[in-house]
């Protein structure tokens, strides 16, 4: 597959074209929680559902950190200094400014209690000496179970009589330092995002009134699934992480592996990501106009709207309902309508070749969905995996 961008595409629409930007700048945003972390050993996590008013602990600090990783992953450096830089299941990553010199993101992350165990072979980025430490589950509480931020928001110190200050570039955590995440995503919110799972199908969003907008194109449909070990802490057809390079989806059940990813064309030109344009499990996509940025780090698909949020004993709970309209859900279409992502996992051997069904195993989808929350979570017990919800009031 060339990486090269069609040439028919360049025209393709100019009049409908809607840069990220306009979401950013879109004004008014919802607050859904704020999340409170002590940096010092035992320091409290909680979290508030009324502004700050009041809060719930969830979880304790293990180890504090008094640094910043000047050599982030690569994807980092498109967060703005302040804000999440990725929300996933097995990692939260902040961004602290801008390495020029290796032009990289300078990051400290807040990290699950699963890290002690994660393997020789693990993966995904990890800099244990700048990360604040929890004894909280992967795949639960702030990391995916329904307390996890989005990426782009703004992370504060509290000072005295519960100000905050909003972390700027040069910040370096400090032992006792009270860390405060102000969850909050965009007012007028999509219903769904879909993905013509084709080279040049277009990537739109729709919202509950019936209304359409078109942000891009595909540039390289997805065709397999990979090794991507934080899908071990997610069901089929959840996110498992959001950052500004990457929406990552599991194609298998809790404590077992499978996943795709969706990244951003200027991602997808990264040094690293060769192999994005070259095996089957990433699909790459662009906005319609070839002068704009290519979408790395910003809204709607890599910034402010999605999340991980999922927790496996949803089915089991008196207001089962309730709390599966409060998850995103992804699905295929292969031709005869919409149908939940297969079940498809792949041994965690990462010595172990991927079989030859791997590479095909999306092929038949002809369109993914992204579908986004059409209730919300009102109760801060939801964040300690007890949901409490209320329908949604957005518009």
């Amino acid at each position: 597959m060339s990486n090269r961008l069609p040439p028919a595409i360049g025209c393709l629409l100019l009049s409908l074209a809607l840069t990220a930007q306009a979401y950013s700048e879109a004004g008014l945003v919802h607050e859904i929680l704020r999340l409170r972390i002590v940096n010092a050993a035992g320091g409290e996590i909680a979290a508030s559902r009324d502004g700050g008013e009041s809060w719930q602990p969830v979880g304790r600090v293990v180890r504090y950190t008094t640094q910043v990783n000047r050599r982030g992953y690569t994807a980092s450096k498109w967060a703005a200094a302040g804000t999440v830089a990725a929300s996933s299941v097995n990692a939260i990553h902040i961004n602290m400014g801008y390495n020029a010199e290796e032009d990289r993101g300078i990051v400290f992350s807040v990290l699950p209690r699963d890290v002690a165990s994660f393997p020789p072979t693990y993966s995904s980025f990890l800099s244990p000496d700048s990360s604040i430490y929890t004894d909280l589950p992967a795949g639960e509480s702030i990391f995916g179970g329904g307390g996890a931020p989005f990426v782009g928001n703004q992370v504060y110190r509290e000072v005295a009589a519960g100000e905050l200050i909003p972390l700027t570039a040069g910040y370096v955590p400090a032992c006792g330092d009270v860390l405060v995440i102000v969850l909050a995503r965009p007012a007028r919110y999509p219903i769904s995002a879909v993905f013509e799972n084709r080279e040049g199908g277009a990537v739109s969003l729709g919202y509950s009134d019936g209304a359409q907008e078109l942000l891009g194109w595909v540039v390289k449909p997805v065709q397999g699934i990979g090794r991507f070990l934080g899908a071990m802490y997610t069901g089929i057809g959840r996110i498992r992480a959001s950052h500004t390079g990457v929406v990552d989806v599991s194609t298998s059940p809790v404590a077992e592996l499978g996943a795709f990813q969706i990244v951003p064309l200027g991602h997808a030109l990264s040094p690293e990501m060769g192999n994005a344009w070259r095996l089957t499990q990433w699909m790459i996509v662009g906005p319609l106009r070839e002068d704009s940025q290519l979408w790395d780090g910003l809204s709607p698909m890599f910034s402010q709207y999605l999340r991980p949020d999922y927790l496996p004993d949803d089915l089991y709970a008196a207001d089962w309902r309730n709390r599966l309209l409060s998850r995103f859900l992804v699905e295929v279409d292969t031709g005869t309508g919409w149908r939940a992502v297969p079940a498809l996992r792949l041994s965690p051997d990462p010595a172990a070749p991927l079989p030859a069904w791997a590479e095909t195993a999306l092929g038949p989808a002809k369109r993914v969905r992204i579908l986004f929350p059409l209730a919300e979570r009102r109760s801060v017990q939801s964040v300690s995996g007890q949901a409490c919800l209320a329908p949604d009031d957005r518009r």
